[in-house]
């Protein structure tokens, strides 16, 4: 009050101007003017015979009391299920509650008191989860034992858990295990569920989930980044050791285990299909309790939430796949599970990145697909297209079955001849390269000495293989006869034989 009283005498006593009044008494400008107009506005003159009490009560005096039934309270449960939609603040909201009610509160009493609210529902900082955003996914650290009916055999079944961040809407299901297949596979059946997918999918870093954790750039499973592709949503693994990232799922984990797997704890179950379906039950029973510190339920938060925002499925159904790489060798042929694809042969040397579906083998090299085959069962077999096989290419020309014999030739002859054995069984001489360096190499590792006697054995046994020639090696077979002639016949009668007679 002091300040004001010299702000008065300055001006109507000294004459300085607004700016010198400011200056002299180290005020703003605008606060200057503001008592200045006060003073105008109350009708009063300087100097003034009032207290300082008085002259305050004139130029501030107290707002008109309202009633409180003119000033309601605002909704706050409404007010915290609006701030989850995309593009929703605190300003806008209370915009809309003074236009509703022009007695109500201030701007600074609505944030104070929502934040008043806020931490009572969270005492640690509370994340904003936005309307069809987030969608957080874990395993429960609780397992449950299904029997087998006829072994009796206990295995362990796992439980994988998903919640949304906006409506806390939760799916679980039970698998045989936290691998590839079954995560995707859990992933895919709760989009359905949901009947929509988020934008994001929020996963610990297991490694169905992270080939390789990192806290700025963590890698993706191949296969889990296809999913993700597949259904257009992105993948952002919370960082290691912080579960708060994925606090959501850590509670719905949490009720999970209270609300489903405690309650059955006393059944026994003989097979997925069975613990699924008790688990399908008590779920919906779940997403339907009501809350405890808000209106509704998680179902009815789902509908009126998430649901809307959520986008649609896509057309066709997403089909499992592997990734694996695999180096193209010297016959542009890659190995996939024992049996051999081709690829152009401009990719020899390369590796490549291989999808594998239960039909179909894909390969991929810089992201595009350069081959594509069915999928075969037999092990040691070659799928090959024409189109991949040179003509006239130099790189073939020097590798050619011709080339491979002069080198077996260096060894022996033996060598020779088997060398000529496995090019000529084959449809294109060319599926044969692999074995043939594998045995020219043995020659390096056991020396060719014993190369071309371990080879001479193979031809009379017939055994012309990688596989026969390096085992004759690696038991040193090479220099053993090949029969042994004119060795004693048993006798008929000997003491240590019982003959047919004894077990009469």
């Amino acid at each position: 009050m002091r300040k004001i009283c010299e702000v008065l005498r300055l001006k109507f006593e000294v004459g300085l101007s607004a700016r010198q009044i400011a200056v002299s008494v180290q005020i703003g400008r605008a606060t200057v003017s503001d008592y200045l107009n006060r003073l105008a506005a109350s009708g009063l003159t300087w100097p003034t015979a009032l207290t300082d009490a008085e002259l305050e009560r004139q130029l501030f005096p107290p707002p008109p009391v309202v009633p409180s039934e003119q000033r309601p309270l605002p909704d706050w449960a409404w007010v915290h299920a609006e701030l989850r939609r995309p593009g929703v603040t605190l300003a806008l909201l209370w915009q809309e509650y003074r236009l509703s009610q022009p007695q109500g509160f201030q701007y600074s009493w609505f944030c104070e008191h929502y934040r008043a609210l806020q931490g009572k529902l969270d005492v640690v900082m509370r994340q904003e989860h936005r309307v069809g955003e987030k969608l957080f996914v874990d395993y429960a650290g609780q397992t449950v034992p299904v029997i087998d009916r006829h072994s009796g055999e206990i295995r362990l079944a796992q439980v994988f858990v998903a919640v949304l961040g906006a409506s806390s809407y939760t799916f679980a299901e039970a698998t045989w295990s936290q691998q590839l297949s079954d995560w995707l596979g859990s992933h895919a059946r709760c989009f359905t569920f949901l009947g929509g997918v988020p934008e994001i999918v929020v996963p610990d870093n297991l490694l169905s989930g992270v080939s390789k954790a990192h806290r700025y750039e963590p890698d993706i499973n191949p296969s889990y980044r296809d999913l993700a592709e597949h259904y257009g949503v992105a993948v952002v693994p919370a960082r290691v050791r912080k579960p708060r990232d994925k606090a959501k799922v850590e509670v719905g984990v949490q009720v999970v285990e209270r609300w489903i797997l405690a309650a059955l704890r006393n059944r026994q179950f003989f097979s997925l299909d069975e613990l699924n379906t008790a688990i399908a039950a008590l779920l919906e029973r779940l997403n339907r309790r009501p809350f405890r510190k808000l209106p509704g339920c998680r179902q009815l938060a789902f509908d009126s939430l998430d649901r809307p925002a959520l986008r649609p499925l896509p057309e066709q159904p997403y089909t499992y796949a592997e990734w694996k790489k695999a180096r193209v060798h010297i016959d542009y042929h890659v190995e996939v599970d024992g049996h051999y694809y081709s690829v152009p042969y401009q990719l020899v040397k390369q590796q490549l990145e291989v999808r594998l579906t239960a039909r179909t083998v894909e390969c991929f090299h810089g992201n595009q697909r350069v081959a594509s085959h069915l999928r075969s069962p037999h092990k040691g077999r070659h799928s090959t297209q024409l189109e991949h096989m040179p003509k006239s290419h130099r790189e073939h020309a020097e590798w050619t079955p011709q080339r491979l014999i002069r080198w077996a030739e260096q060894t022996g002859p033996n060598t020779a001849g088997v060398i000529s054995h496995i090019l000529e069984r084959r449809i294109h001489p060319s599926h044969g390269y692999r074995a043939c360096l594998g045995i020219l190499r043995l020659g390096k590792t056991h020396g060719e000495e014993r190369l071309e006697a371990a080879c001479r054995r193979a031809l009379s046994l017939g055994a012309c293989s990688y596989k026969s020639l390096e085992s004759i090696l690696r038991q040193g077979l090479e220099n053993l006869p090949l029969a042994q002639a004119n060795l004693p016949l048993l006798p008929d009668d000997h003491t240590n034989l019982r003959g047919a007679g004894y077990y009469h």
